[in-house]
């Protein structure tokens, strides 16, 4: 009986191998061509997954392409609007920094540091904060699933077309917009229990005047003892970019104490 369970599960394995090769050998496969030249065979099986679990029905040509990953355009089989993050697997001057952002967090455990590992850790974290934020009403994309190295999001954007970040287009109103960030930095914080750590006008969207937060791969939990180094830097860097806006920004102690909510013990050695 052992010996049968095993020839089915062997049987089973080749028929899903036989099933992916199919498939990636299809020439009318838009979804594969777009990626096989980038990506290796993990991933392209974990597209596969994803197209067998009706999260992707469709994927299109690339909307951001950047030293960590790349992010196509894709429609979900009901034909809404995703936007499929994909991160590279062989970019080792990224892996250097990625564990001052993993360790300490309880939501991960002992970390694996094999450079596939870390990377596959990293989605799941991404993943697991946009949870928090979306949850807790910060504007950010909606997280839709993940397998491997592949964040599947809502699609921030028209017809295929992104959103622009705030370095590409100016809010209208400046001071309106300003304050409206300090709103979600407040509420991530907060509301979420994280910390952005690298916000800035390149990981905000100005999408029909209202700021979109995305990036948040390596926002912290509050708790963590670098959240109070992170959370002087976000600050710091949003009054840098509307103060050359002309806009009058918030006292830099002033505005942590409003964000953090004022939290007696932010500063206290852990």
């Amino acid at each position: 009986m052992p010996r049968r369970r095993d020839s089915e599960k062997t049987g089973d394995r080749l028929e899903r191998k036989y099933e992916e090769d199919a498939l990636f050998k299809e020439k009318d496969s838009d979804m594969f061509q777009v990626i096989e030249a980038v990506f290796d065979r993990l991933t392209l099986q974990g597209m596969y997954r994803l197209l067998k679990k009706g999260v992707v029905g469709s994927l299109h040509g690339v909307v951001k392409a950047g030293k960590e990953a790349r992010v196509y355009y894709g429609t979900a089989p009901d034909g809404s609007e995703l936007a499929v993050k994909i991160y590279y697997t062989h970019t080792a001057e990224f892996r250097k920094g990625m564990i001052q952002y993993i360790e300490g967090d309880p939501r991960f455990g002992r970390i694996r540091r094999s450079p596939r590992s870390l990377i596959y850790t990293w989605t799941q974290k991404e993943f697991s904060n946009l949870q928090l934020c979306h949850r807790a009403g910060v504007r950010c994309p909606r997280p839709i699933d993940f397998t491997r190295n592949i964040l599947v999001m809502t699609f921030i954007g028209e017809a295929g077309e992104p959103a622009p970040l705030l370095r590409e287009l100016e809010p209208e109103d400046p001071q309106a917009f300003y304050d409206d960030v300090l709103g979600q930095m407040q509420l991530m914080w907060q509301g979420a229990g994280l910390v952005h750590g690298d916000l800035s006008e390149y990981n905000i969207l100005n999408f029909r005047g209202v700021p979109i937060i995305f990036d948040v791969s390596q926002a912290m939990l509050t708790a963590h003892r670098l959240a109070p180094t992170l959370i002087e830097r976000d600050i710091e860097n949003i009054n840098g970019y509307f103060r050359r806006l002309g806009v009058e920004t918030r006292d830099r102690e002033e505005l942590r104490e409003w964000i953090t909510g004022g939290a007696e013990d932010l500063y206290t050695d852990t």
